[in-house]
């Protein structure tokens, strides 16, 4: 019998045993580098000629893999497998599609330890950002295929006297999904089978820096025995494939998780109704942030520090839930600043491998150019107090950086950097720093940390975004625990992990029977 959802535990590395197993599927990993992977298009590999290498950013000179790469002619084809196979893939009942992620789930929770270490060689992970990253990969199974069962059983109406009327919920179609990655097996295997699980059939077009680990999603869901042609396995360049997948007049949803950017250019293109299309494409997306740790003057200083730096600093500052900004009242303003210092400080950056890191890489050479040339924008935008340019190794090393007396409408206080990068801001008071907060064109995650009763309320009410935590990191949110998705630019507000995510990938059909 299913028992009800809980989240997979997290591994504690301290325990000798875990410490052995991790050390040893990092052995397996690394005797496995330099291997070729292909597209998979119906269920059938497709090695091309074209390869991308995939390295690792903490060690330039390491290659994890080559990647085949499809062009418009393959996409085509993934196209018209998902298409086949969606016809059989429907008829399925929500329970039956929800027992291959549950089989999948078994499958990565055996290969915990190893699927871990593929992302600290090829994303540049910790220990720690990599199990959790497996952790969630494995929730999303879980909690996705309860919820398909849920969404599968009868809805009935209101009733009224002489008919019979209910509602069902049918899959979209055929959907491109393009997941992000910096979470590349998490946030790639709940936008995949969320969508599936519904279903419907996908193109996944995974991201580039992370093309192995998506493969190894890949391998498991075949050996899960996803039928031929659910799941279309198609990395490739974005300019060769993306517009391509996303302009399709047979494409009728699109699941993207990136930048800002590429989100609002999706959309657009997806808004137009191409010769030969016959509904409106449907689009989800999530599109980062610029979140914000507000400090109250009656806070826990000590923790509040700690958040703040494990916010903003973990696997780099690459996530979009990051804390970028930490606003903070005036009258604690400089002992908040030193507490922050003090633990920065105290920060290892190395390579993802190593487990004694506590920061690895940011993910590419574009990540490292952009980060750094943020850093030297902030130099004349505030006071650095800490950090402040490249850090040692054979990698995209950044040091920790923060600035402090950054003004609200500084570059580096407005625009998402997507580094290891925090500015320092000072706030005359707790409504003015939920202001300071606000000003911004995301809305994604927030933080507040106040021991006062009426200045949380009123962040409950005032702080516009998503996803807000009282006492607690900006980061970190759990599969049905804390249903994640932001307001403004930072997209559709979605939810994922959430109770209404299949809702997205759905349509609701209302039958009357008059009796």
């Amino acid at each position: 019998m299913l028992g009800p959802f809980e989240n997979e535990a997290l591994t504690n590395f301290s325990i000798p045993e875990n410490r052995q197993h991790m050390l040893q599927a990092l052995d397996l990993v690394r005797s496995q580098l330099g291997q070729e992977y292909p597209l998979y298009i119906g269920g059938k590999p497709v090695m091309t000629e074209k390869k991308e290498t995939s390295i690792n950013p903490s060690q330039l000179d390491q290659v994890i893999g080559y990647v085949a790469q499809a062009d418009q002619k393959l996409a085509e084809e993934a196209m018209q497998a998902a298409w086949a196979a969606f016809e059989t893939w429907k008829r399925k009942s929500f329970e039956e599609r929800a027992r291959y992620l549950f089989k999948a789930a078994a499958i990565m929770r055996r290969r915990k330890h190893e699927l871990s270490a593929w992302m600290t060689y090829e994303a540049g992970k910790t220990w720690a950002e990599a199990d959790a990253d497996t952790a969630e990969a494995i929730d999303f199974l879980e909690f996705y295929g309860r919820e398909a069962i849920r969404l599968g059983e009868p809805h009935p109406l209101v009733r009224i006297v002489g008919e019979d009327n209910e509602q069902y919920y049918l899959p979209l179609g055929v959907g491109i999904i393009i997941p992000p990655w910096n979470f590349p097996l998490a946030i790639l295997t709940g936008m995949t089978v969320s969508a599936v699980v519904a279903g419907n059939t996908v193109i996944v077009k995974p991201a580039t820096p992370t093309n192995v680990i998506a493969a190894k999603f890949m391998e498991i869901m075949m050996e899960a025995g996803i039928p031929d042609g659910v799941i279309n396995f198609l990395p490739g360049n974005p300019d060769v494939i993306g517009d391509f997948l996303v302009d399709h007049p047979k494409t009728r949803f699109i699941s993207f998780t990136g930048s800002r950017a590429v989100g609002c250019r999706i959309y657009e293109r997806a808004a137009k109704v191409q010769p030969g299309q016959i509904w409106l494409k449907r689009v989800v997306a999530e599109m980062g942030g610029k979140d914000a740790i507000v400090v109250d003057d009656n806070a826990d200083f000590e923790d509040a520090a700690r958040q703040i730096v494990g916010s903003a600093f973990n696997f780099s500052g690459q996530k979009c839930s990051a804390a970028s900004r930490a606003i903070i009242h005036q009258d604690v303003y400089d002992e908040m600043l030193n507490r922050i210092v003090e633990l920065t400080q105290k920060l290892k950056v190395g390579p993802g491998m190593d487990e004694s890191s506590n920061v690895g890489p940011v993910i590419d050479e574009k990540a490292y150019n952009k980060v750094l040339s943020y850093i030297e924008i902030g130099k004349g935008e505030g006071k650095l107090l800490i950090g402040g340019g490249k850090a040692e190794g054979n990698g995209y090393y950044i040091q920790p950086t923060v600035f402090a007396d950054v003004d609200p409408k500084a570059r580096i206080a407005q625009e998402e950097i997507f580094g290891p990068v925090l500015a320092v801001i000072k706030a005359k008071d707790f409504e003015d720093a939920i202001r300071i907060a606000n000003d911004t064109e995301y809305g994604l995650t927030g933080s507040v940390f106040s021991r006062n009763r009426d200045h949380l309320e009123y962040a409950r009410r005032e702080y516009h975004v998503g996803n807000l935590y009282f006492n607690r990191k900006s980061t970190g949110a759990l599969v049905g625990v804390h249903p994640f998705g932001g307001f403004n630019m930072s997209g559709t507000d979605s939810k994922a992990g959430g109770r209404d995510l299949l809702l997205q990938f759905t349509q609701a059909k209302a039958v009357s029977e008059k009796l």
